[in-house]
């Protein structure tokens, strides 16, 4: 049997081992953009939501990722391969499905992070206008951020990882810090665990506030993507994994909780409608003073920049991925000789980036109400859509090897289902995720139904015409061969296809 090991070795263009589980972690908790979550999310689940009964929403929906988490992480031994949910598809349904879930994951990615793009470029201006009273356009922004990420993704992942740690401590320690100070001002006798409660919880709105809490824990899911880049996957994804999910759901819950006690949870829904966009930073001032919310603003642009960086990665990676599976261009696939990086795909990512934020600022449109609202909505939906193909194909991957177990097909069957109806719900109430009643922005989800339509094309093209690469479609680096998932996965692999996979 060909180990990952050696096919890495003869493939001559393999990521480098170089990362822990931690530097795993804060990158995919970067992405999450924790000081972005409880500045923007929480407040308008809070206001729109089920007020004050949105802790106890954000502990459920923790819950429900914590089952899909717990498949998830059973795919590693057998899923070596840095597409992550394409790779996963692929193998647990059928090749056509998984370039179909690939065309998806990167057009969602790439909206993340042109969003969160977006709307870092905002706040920097913003914040250097009520600093100093210096006017500066956002696209000098957007552009200096794009140089600055492209750099590092260009360079060491480690050199990102660790500028990923630092962005990440200093949002998550303020905000720990305005914590206590909420615990310590309400004292023990203050503690109201009415947020909790099934009344709070199942209270008006409740739809709502589930939609932006699943919204809150993406990007966990990115742990797959490192696995070809772990020092020892087997054991780093799943710590990395858990660990994630644990400390989202933790920081979400707890942060969420002590902003109703700070407020009281008879007035936080009446209060947040009121100015949702400012009810982070006005806490900020009452607790930490004028400088506190200068503070916390400008961890709110590190943040941002962080979240960008960490996409920027995940992009980076599945393009790799793909290229090196033959489903886009070779070069794609290529690995700068010292560095380590997918350098090409980097540039190609900083090409579109380009692009895509150049066209928002030419047609004039707001970086934050235009472009970070109506792709961070389009990005977070396609996830989902994601998550919950995933989490369902999960189990049939197991049930055809015959094996059958509460964390290989219950946990995530049942996560599947809970995250399926939280994306009919973001389908069907879309204009409250983008804050619009503009007909085109509210049905750009429409545009996943094409991309899934070409990805089973030209899936079902690949298998008529070209059998070889078919056949290695997400199982590149695939642990004992490729699994019986469809009919041409189950036939022996021509020499042909085998000599390619062993050059690839």
């Amino acid at each position: 049997m060909t180990t990952y090991r050696q096919e890495a070795s003869s493939a001559g263009s393999s990521l480098r081992r170089t990362l822990g589980t931690g530097d795993i972690i804060f990158m995919i908790l970067a992405c999450a953009a924790p000081m972005g979550v409880l500045a923007g999310i929480i407040p308008l689940a809070l206001a729109f939501g089920n007020g004050a009964g949105m802790p106890g929403t954000q502990l459920l929906v923790c819950a429900v990722m914590m089952l899909f988490a717990m498949g998830y992480v059973r795919m590693t031994p057998h899923v070596r391969n840095a597409g992550a949910f394409y790779a996963y598809i692929a193998l647990s349904l059928n090749k056509e499905a998984g370039i179909a879930a690939a065309y998806v994951a990167v057009t969602a990615y790439i909206c993340a992070a042109a969003s969160v793009l977006g709307a870092m470029a905002f706040f920097s201006s913003d914040l250097l206008q009520s600093l100093f009273g210096i006017s500066t356009r956002w696209e000098i922004w957007a552009g200096l951020s794009i140089a600055i990420i492209s750099w590092l993704g260009y360079h060491k992942i480690t050199m990102a990882a660790k500028v990923l740690t630092i962005a990440l401590l200093l949002e998550v320690g303020l905000i720990l810090l305005i914590d206590v100070l909420i615990l310590y001002n309400v004292g023990f006798s203050g503690l109201d665990f009415t947020s909790f409660t099934p009344t709070a919880i199942f209270a008006p709105g409740l739809g709502i506030a589930l939609i932006y809490a699943i919204n809150g824990c993406i990007g966990f899911e990115a742990s797959a993507i490192y696995q070809e880049e772990a020092r020892d996957p087997q054991r780093t994804i799943p710590r990395a994994t858990y660990g994630a999910v644990m400390v989202l759901g933790t920081f979400y819950v707890l942060s969420s909780w002590c902003l109703v006690l700070a407020i009281s949870p008879d007035k936080v829904q009446a209060i947040a409608a009121a100015d949702p966009g400012r009810l982070m930073t006005g806490i900020a001032a009452e607790y930490l003073g004028v400088l506190g919310r200068d503070v916390f603003s400008l961890l709110t642009v590190t943040s941002l920049f962080a979240a960008t960086l960490g996409f920027f990665n995940n992009i980076a990676r599945y393009l790799y991925a793909l290229s090196r599976d033959g489903l886009i261009p070779k070069p794609l696939g290529r690995i700068h000789p010292v560095h380590g990086s997918p350098y090409i795909a980097c540039l190609l990512l900083t090409v579109v980036l380009t692009v895509v934020v150049g066209a928002f600022a030419v047609a004039g449109l707001d970086p934050l109400l235009s472009l970070a609202t109506s792709l961070s909505s389009m990005g977070a939906v396609g996830l989902e859509i994601l998550i919950t193909a995933t989490s369902l194909s999960i189990p049939l991957f197991f049930a055809r090897r015959g094996e059958f177990s509460f964390g290989k097909t219950v946990a995530p069957l049942v996560g599947g289902l809970i995250i399926a109806v939280i994306t009919y719900l973001s389908l069907d109430n879309y204009s409250a995720l983008t804050g619009t009643d503009i007909t085109i922005v509210n049905r750009l989800p429409f545009l996943f139904l094409g991309l899934v339509a070409a990805g089973l094309l030209h899936g079902l093209y690949l298998r008529k015409y070209h059998p070889e690469i078919h056949a290695r479609v997400g199982s590149t680096h695939v642990e004992g061969g490729v699994p019986p998932s469809d009919t041409t996965a189950s036939k022996p692999i021509p020499q042909d296809a085998k000599t390619t996979e062993k050059h690839s």
